[in-house]
């Protein structure tokens, strides 16, 4: 089915181009020349009256056939070149010189980037006015980014200091990075020489960065597939339930869970699964009185502790 719907989509645009040099074309005639039938051309032609030019609400594509012949009654309206609204060509424009002052960027991209952004900018003309008083600073994880990215080229070793939330506490590792990748959020997946095992580490939680001389040499392990997102428990992790009021309900939707039963009073009793119970202790005192942590016990008991010791210290102030 996928591959039929990518057919279709390139079939369509030269279809545009076809239809556009040939006003009044045979149903028959263009069938043939896509080599295809002529009910898979009528279906193709009840589309792209619904594409258009412009998200913004340009026009569509007025075509339309009696069943023999083929008749675009726009194209000179749609097929005229496209150009940037001025709040595009900002947005544009900022984004690329911010971009552009990236450590860690090659120069070579740097270069290459700079020269568009300067065509763009002759392009634009008065709308890339309003660009140069905007500014964009990236924080320190486009530097961590820029970091790993090239240890990653020139196959490097890095050193990392590290904030685990789970934990709450910092921690210094040396690691082989292997990949970068976005779920969400960006992250590192590499070799951790302190775990020796392998991990994923956010990169707005790395809180220092170094770029070692030594070789970086992860052992061959097989890419996970991200593709149904970071968190993919296993059948074998431990069973953690939670039970949330109505305020509490988007847990279901951001955690991965086995079981989401209704209670009474509109709230959910939870059921998920996590190789790292200890984790979910955070959840606990987000929740609040939206929710509460049923088991494991011990889990349970950490976030009462954890929430009592965060109450005393507000009394101390």
């Amino acid at each position: 089915m996928a591959a039929n719907a990518i057919d279709q989509t390139r079939r369509m645009l030269s279809l545009v181009t076809y239809l556009r040099e040939r006003p009044g074309a045979h149903v028959a005639d263009v069938a043939r020349a896509f080599g295809i039938t002529e009910d898979e051309l009528i279906s193709d032609l009840d589309v792209l009256p619904m594409c258009g030019t412009s998200f913004r609400g340009g026009d569509l594509l007025d075509i339309d056939t009696d069943g023999d012949r083929i008749w675009w009654h726009n194209p000179d309206d749609v097929a005229a070149p496209l150009r940037l609204a001025a709040d595009e060509a900002t947005a544009l424009l900022v984004a690329a010189r911010a971009v552009a002052t990236l450590p860690g960027l090659r120069e070579s991209d740097r270069e290459a980037l700079l020269r568009a952004t300067a065509k763009l900018e002759a392009a634009a003309g008065e709308a890339a006015g309003a660009s140069s008083r905007l500014s964009v600073t990236f924080e320190s994880e486009g530097g961590v980014f820029a970091e790993v990215d090239r240890a990653i080229s020139e196959r490097r070793r890095l050193w990392v200091r590290y904030y685990s939330p789970a934990r709450d506490e910092l921690t210094e590792r040396e690691v082989d990075p292997i990949r970068l990748f976005a779920v969400g959020h960006t992250y590192m997946e590499a070799w951790c020489r302190l775990s020796e095992a392998r991990r994923t580490f956010r990169l707005d939680r790395v809180v220092e960065i170094r770029i070692l001389d030594e070789h970086a040499a992860p052992p061959e392990l097989e890419l996970r597939d991200l593709s149904e997102g970071l968190v993919q428990p296993s059948a074998d992790d431990p069973e953690v339930v939670v039970e949330v009021g109505p305020g509490g309900r988007w847990v279901a939707e951001y955690y991965p869970h086995d079981r989401a039963d209704e209670l009474p009073d509109g709230g959910l009793r939870i059921t998920l699964r996590t190789p790292d119970p200890a984790s979910l202790r955070r959840l606990g005192l987000r929740l609040g009185s939206d929710g509460r942590i049923v088991a494991p016990a011990e889990l349970a008991d950490s976030a009462r502790t954890a929430a009592a010791a965060a109450l005393a210290a507000y009394e101390g102030v």
